[in-house]
């Protein structure tokens, strides 16, 4: 389903009204809208002052009646396929959605504070901290769990995702990943070339990365784009890379 939003900050949807194509139940809440965020199912809307209003599959995020009441001063909402993250503006986190796929944030709770920004696979989130130091919630396999990573994840700049894996920039290049090792979460095969690391893009289940001298790294399923070894030639001052959920496409100099 689609949510557009208006020049009057209203919103209209159209699609599957299971899955957030139909708004009448919230039309009227609907008002003053800053932002949209949506799961596979459900969509979020961030209001002028703050509230959240949320609807499509109750399950999937679009029932948020649990937290609603924490929902105030939102500053930015995340998603997985299934579940939201909301970062207040004291810089607490509120979830909600399927517990197992990052709805339930009640285990690092405690831990996130400070948080300045959130990035999703399908199934977990991970939180950069004020202090730079990243914490994860949601399905160990796919990124929930970065615990045999989390002494390295310090100085992190930014977090890019597949459906299952992280990847995070550190402040002078290197690449940390985690999260399910085919789909991009064990980088160990390029490891000592992720250097100077400007950007990474990533496909379903594969990561590509630029480094400062244009080149790119890429790593993860070789068919949805982990394997550039067959046009690494082609690719030197790249200035920037897009995907499908399978490809990649680079902009060169």
């Amino acid at each position: 389903a689609f949510a557009a939003i208006l020049e009057d900050r209203s919103v209209i949807t159209w699609g599957d009204p299971y899955y957030g194509g139909d708004s009448s139940k919230v039309q009227h809440q609907l008002r003053s809208v800053e932002k949209v965020q949506a799961t596979t199912c459900a969509f979020a809307a961030i209001l002028a002052d703050g509230p959240v209003i949320t609807w499509g599959y109750p399950d999937a995020g679009g029932d948020s009646s649990r937290v609603e009441h924490e929902l105030k001063s939102v500053q930015q909402i995340q998603a997985t396929d299934s579940a939201f993250a909301a970062i207040l503006s004291d810089g607490s986190v509120i979830a909600w959605g399927v517990p197992e796929k990052g709805g339930d944030n009640s285990a690092v709770q405690d831990q996130l504070k400070g948080v300045q920004q959130i990035q999703a696979t399908g199934s977990a989130f991970a939180a950069i901290l004020e202090d730079r130091s990243v914490i994860t919630w949601g399905d160990p396999y796919y990124g929930g769990d970065s615990s045999k990573v989390q002494h390295q994840l310090r100085s992190v700049e930014k977090v890019q995702a597949t459906t299952c894996a992280f990847a995070a920039i550190l402040a002078d290049g290197p690449v940390i990943t985690w999260g399910y090792p085919d789909a991009g979460g064990d980088s160990s095969r390029v490891e000592h070339e992720l250097k100077s690391v400007q950007q990474i893009q990533a496909t379903d289940s594969a990561f590509a990365a630029i480094l400062s001298d244009g080149s790119v790294i890429a790593w993860g399923v070789p068919e949805k784009g982990g394997d550039n070894s067959a046009v690494q030639d082609q690719l030197k001052g790249v200035q920037q890379i897009q995907a499908t959920g399978s490809a990649f496409a680079a902009i060169l100099e």
